[in-house]
């Protein structure tokens, strides 16, 4: 059925035999733990692209795995012990406090991933909460972990959308109001959960010993291709996380992507998008837009999340200095970061125009533009492909794009001379539109079409998940103009709860 595995448990110090209550853990990356049982597990939601790594199909007893309330061979479930930056400060050990490992699965490609749990009850590194996590939180999670899997965007991957059948009482708003709301668990896949504070927390504490082993675990199993650890590894290695980081941030830009939450703790040292907290989507191209309401500061933005990354890579490097000594060569890295980025940025954001990279003021001019009046980020770039002649107005192509019906005259003529050069620069190519169309999604989940979805299922309709799922396996594909799912936000949307910014409560 499944071959689990257990080498991080083999392979590293952890608690084994765990009090109850949280607590701060000293000298262990892992505290076995068991998932607390649900009461009524019910299947809502099912990835049969995340299943095929798992080379599993959906039945009714994987409700009661998925959940915790039964477990299969070879399963040693575990909570990871971490620390983090967040908001800029160090927190001190923070941990797996509603998430759980079920184990390691590998396939019969010899692919190793992690099987966990985000909802299933409390463990040590809980901090007084109740490790559960709420409906709304886990079809937002489900889904916008697909969709990044099929916008191409480097990410953990979603299994399973279950419903526990047990309330939980959450704030969502931090109003002083907490209600009761229906209970999930996702089930969440990664060839590893580490993360940046997963050395950290060694780090601070001066727990080198335990320090080198995570970070030879990780290299011999996660980047062995950079051969044996060692004083030259460790330096390879940082400057790989670099990279990946770098790429993965310029993939956000270019769909639009806004984290919410970039404290080092959530963020992958394979470079990949992890934690679906308060996520949000540009809808007008708004560069200091947060999907975050804590985020009062702005600092997790979208223009501001390329050099938030560098800073958090900068805490990460500071974690290894103990294994390394030498800072020179962490700095280079972080310089590399910077000019991978800006490399990457680039080449994604003339390629949305249909052209190679070029030092033309073309696209800053566009960007800069795109600002000036609430223009929708997805419609405007996907449906630029289609224009091919201007007149004395915008073109009707691009109207949709626009939330508000006149533009300033102003604007017209300034976007006018902008098409006017762009389609110079372009030329008859007759390939433009199916090579824009490959990177220019006409469908990103928008916070508002996921709290449709989080609606319809709070109310017993549960199969606008998976409907949902089924439109964002096909985010490049052609869409009439009145697709519902191509749609600008309407504005009933702008400040709808779960529709525009979100807390961090789940």
């Amino acid at each position: 059925m499944l071959n689990f595995d257990d080498l991080w448990v083999r392979s590293l110090p952890g608690e084994v035999e765990v009090k109850a209550g949280s607590r701060q853990v000293y000298g262990q990356c892992y505290s076995r733990v068991q998932p607390t049982p649900v009461r009524a597990p019910k299947l809502l939601a099912w990835s049969a692209e995340a299943a095929e790594i798992l080379e599993i199909k959906p039945h009714d007893q994987w409700a009661e795995i998925l959940v915790g309330n039964r477990l299969l061979d070879g399963m040693q479930p575990y909570a990871a012990c971490y620390g983090g930056h967040q908001f800029g400060h160090w927190a001190g050990q923070l941990g797996d406090g509603r998430a759980l490992t079920l184990g390691e699965v590998v396939n019969s490609r010899r692919q190793r991933w992690e099987v966990q749990l985000k909802g299933a009850g409390p463990t040590p590194y809980s901090r007084r909460a109740d490790g559960r996590a709420v409906l709304r939180s886990s079809v937002r999670e489900f889904l916008c972990s697909e969709a990044m899997f099929h916008l191409g965007i480097p990410t953990t991957r979603a299994l399973a959308l279950v419903a526990t059948g047990d309330a939980v009482l959450r704030d969502m708003f931090y109003d002083g109001n907490p209600d009761h709301e229906p209970g999930a668990v996702v089930t969440r896949l990664s060839p590893t959960f580490v993360r940046f504070g997963s050395l950290e927390i060694f780090a601070s504490r001066g727990e080198t010993q335990v320090l080198q082993q995570l970070t030879d675990y990780v290299i011999s199993h996660y980047f062995a291709h950079l051969g044996p650890p060692g004083l030259d590894c460790y330096y390879a290695f940082f400057d790989e996380v670099c990279q990946r980081t770098a790429r993965l941030l310029a993939d956000w830009m270019r769909v639009g992507f806004v984290h919410g939450v970039m404290n080092t703790d959530n963020m992958s040292i394979l470079g990949s998008t992890i934690d679906y907290g308060p996520y949000g989507w540009l809808d007008p191209y708004e560069l200091q837009f947060t999907p975050n309401t804590t985020d009062r500061s702005l600092r997790y933005c979208y223009q501001q999340q390329p050099r938030v990354a560098q800073w958090n890579l900068a805490r990460l490097g500071e974690a290894l200095l103990p294994l390394v000594k030498e800072e020179k060569p962490l700095e280079e890295s972080l310089d590399r970061y910077l000019r991978t980025f800006e490399e990457s940025y680039r080449t994604h954001m003339w390629a949305k125009l249909g052209l190679p990279v070029s030092e033309d003021p073309l696209l800053g001019d566009l960007l800069h533009l795109l600002t000036q009046v609430e223009t929708d980020m997805t419609v405007f770039f996907r449906n630029l492909a289609q224009v091919q002649e201007i007149g004395e107005e915008i073109p009707s192509a691009l109207r949709p794009a626009y939330y508000q019906p006149d533009l300033p005259q102003p604007y017209q003529q300034a976007m006018g001379d902008w098409l006017g050069r762009y389609l110079t620069m372009v030329g008859h190519d007759a390939g433009r539109p199916r090579r824009m169309n490959c990177v220019n999604p006409s469908l990103i989940p928008r916070n508002y079409l996921v709290q449709q979805v989080i609606d319809r299922a709070q109310r017993g309709e549960v199969g606008g998940v998976e409907e949902m799922l089924e439109e964002l396996r096909h985010p490049y594909k052609d869409r009439e103009p009145d697709d519902p799912w191509f749609q600008k936000r309407p504005e009933w949307a702008r400040s709808a709860p779960g529709c525009s910014a979100l807390s961090c409560s789940s």
